[in-house]
């Protein structure tokens, strides 16, 4: 395994585990809230969507090259 290869595994692995640790954060923020669905729904969404636009961009910068 080169340098290379292990600094991107460990800069996935450590965006996930920051990425997992900020979902529990919010769902406990939003359970203790009692915030409304729709409300709920909207965070959900914009959460989840952060990391897929870091993922596509990966994945377009693999094809383009």
């Amino acid at each position: 395994m080169s340098v290379e290869q292990f600094e991107t595994i460990g800069l996935w692995l450590g965006l996930a585990g920051l990425y997992l640790f900020i979902v529990l954060a919010i769902r406990d923020v939003l359970k203790k809230s009692q915030a409304p669905k729709l409300g709920q729904a909207f965070v959900w969404l914009v959460l989840f969507l952060s990391p897929l636009v870091f993922v596509v961009k990966t994945v377009m910068q693999y094809f383009l090259e």
